[in-house]
């Protein structure tokens, strides 16, 4: 995807109803525009933690005033799951009592806290327990994919579960022997659900990519939503589009391998 095309769509994600909207107007597909939504939502989340942290004695009193949560989370432009978690902080909870109110709202005594925390629970794709698996399930999906492809081209691999305790840190999958895909021999492959425009592939690079070129060589991550394209890739680390499409494998007969089941056929 051209970067002015990625932005476009990035800018206009900015609420959770963004996203039915915009995949209705221009029929892209809602799993890639929920993945931008959520790339774009956390990365401001983290921009604006500290100003709104600063105004946690101010939430507070409205919250006591009679405002609610969501109010206040939309108020702020705040997730609304972490606009409670400073709030109840500021009230003296600590984190592992707000998870279990989350986690946990019928144990909660007070009529109005446990009306709010379950209207906040579901109001947030994200950050909610609801928002984790679906981030988790859609990560767990494009490991699965990847070894898909890697068993039907009979290519030998060992996985992170394999791997634990022998590393520091291991990809999704190292290659038993060297591969030649594309021109390039790469020696492990990373998964990543996500979509790789610049912000997130720099993040990918610095907290794991770079870490395993010094300790494996020359490797490749998969965008298994695309990424944007003419990206700068630092010496050893290659990057491709969603699905492993039209991969040429020298020591493999490799089929064209598209899939659209990244919506239709998931399985969440």
């Amino acid at each position: 995807m051209k970067f002015n095309d990625f932005k476009a769509i990035y800018d206009r994600l900015d609420t959770y109803d963004d996203v039915k909207a915009l995949s209705k107007e221009t029929g892209l597909d809602e799993e890639l525009l929920n993945v931008i939504y959520t790339q774009r939502t956390v990365r401001e989340a983290t921009k604006k933690y500290h100003v709104v942290k600063r105004n946690a004695p101010r939430m507070l009193r409205e919250w006591k005033a009679g405002t609610s949560l969501l109010e206040i989370a939309r108020k702020w432009r705040f997730p609304p799951i972490l606009t409670a978690l400073i709030l109840f902080q500021e009230d003296g909870f600590s984190k592992k009592e707000f998870w279990k109110y989350v986690r946990e709202p019928e144990c909660i005594a007070n009529p109005r806290t446990k009306k709010e925390i379950i209207e906040i629970t579901e109001a947030d794709s994200i950050y909610s327990p609801w928002g984790n698996e679906i981030q988790y399930k859609r990560g767990a999906w494009g490991e699965e994919k990847l070894h898909e492809w890697l068993d039907s081209h009979n290519i030998s691999y060992r996985t992170e579960k394999d791997l634990r305790g022998k590393f520091a840190k291991t990809p999704d999958c190292l290659l038993d022997e060297p591969l030649k895909i594309n021109g390039w021999t790469i020696n492990w492959i990373e998964s990543k659900a996500s979509f790789g425009d610049r912000t997130e592939f720099n993040k990918n690079v610095r907290g794991q990519l770079s870490q395993y070129y010094d300790m494996f060589g020359h490797g490749l991550v998969v965008y298994w939503f695309g990424h944007v394209e003419d990206m700068d890739c630092p010496q050893g680390i290659e990057i491709i589009d969603a699905g492993l499409c039209g991969l040429n494998c020298e020591s493999q007969t490799v089929e064209d391998f598209c899939p659209e089941e990244i919506v239709d056929n998931r399985q969440i």
